[in-house]
């Protein structure tokens, strides 16, 4: 007898790691049914029809650009009428950017990588809350070893301001540092209800990372994992049930171990999580949905 299909909403599946997580979930034998944001959909519809997927699965593909809150609502709303009835069995947040920070042009205090690297995705899960709850879903924050390389964090407000000037390494660890205290922040909001896993793929020169960023990743490392390996490691977070009997340790590491939280005891700090898990109404108001109505 077959499996029922999972529903999956995914954003940053459209290239790289993303896409080849995705290839290797449609592989295999358990179907699912994804629906996906991307910034071009018709190159992602091509992208798919050069993709053979066993035709249990069926993957929907909606407009969504992170950078445009407004936009980041829109795609909420049409995925949520897509699934209908249905469960969302996981909510798989893997879109990232590597742009320096300059004047956000849509006027937010953010810049724009902090929008789509934390702020965007931390306002989907807002946005699908409810049905989450009612699905009892799994919500992946694909992380980064680098959250757990920011020195100071009293820095990261002022490097994640619109127009900052932050660039490289130190401005996508800042994103990611704040991501994972969002992690934290929801794994507190949703105990009992809901899992949230944030894993990393690991050291993968060969992906797009660093353009835009100027984030050059080694290829000679001994960590350096290929892209198949790096989009396998991400996947396993959809699927691990062996947690840590600490709630705290939710970071799944690209070796397949529960990081200890002495590694990224600098997220635990539950006032910095406070300060940037950002309500959904301060990010509609920031957003100008609020004022609309």
């Amino acid at each position: 007898m077959a499996s029922a299909a999972k529903t999956i909403v995914a954003t940053g599946v459209s290239s790289g790691l993303g896409f080849e997580a995705l290839k290797q979930l449609l592989a295999a034998p358990q179907p699912y049914r994804v629906v996906l944001g991307a910034r071009n959909t018709s190159g992602m519809d091509e992208s798919l029809r050069d993709t053979a997927f066993e035709s249990t699965n069926k993957v929907e593909v909606l407009p969504l650009d992170l950078a445009d809150l407004k936009g980041t609502r829109t795609f909420a709303e049409a995925a949520l009428q897509k699934i209908g009835d249905a469960k969302i069995d996981y909510l798989f947040l893997n879109a990232a950017v590597t742009d320096p920070a300059v004047a956000n042009p849509r006027g937010y205090r953010w810049c724009e990588s902090a929008v789509v690297n934390h702020v965007a995705q931390f306002y989907l899960v807002h946005l699908l809350r409810e049905k989450l709850e009612a699905s009892k879903a799994r919500i992946v924050f694909v992380s980064s070893g680098a959250a757990t390389s920011v020195p100071d964090p009293s820095l990261v407000e002022n490097a994640l301001s619109s127009g900052s000037g932050a660039t490289g390494l130190s401005l996508y660890s800042m994103t990611k540092f704040v991501q994972l205290l969002g992690a934290h922040w929801w794994r507190r909001e949703l105990t009992g209800v809901c899992d949230v896993v944030a894993v990393s793929p690991g050291l993968v020169p060969g992906t797009g990372l660093g353009r835009g960023g100027g984030i050059s990743l080694p290829t000679g490392s001994p960590d350096a994992k290929t892209v198949p390996q790096g989009a396998q490691s991400m996947l396993a977070a959809l699927t691990r049930s062996d947690f840590p009997e600490d709630p705290d340790r939710i970071f799944l590491t690209s070796w397949g171990e529960w990081w200890d939280k002495s590694v990224f005891e600098k997220t635990l700090d539950k006032q910095l999580q406070d300060k940037w898990s950002f309500s959904k109404e301060d990010i509609e108001k920031e957003a100008g949905i609020l004022a609309q109505g």
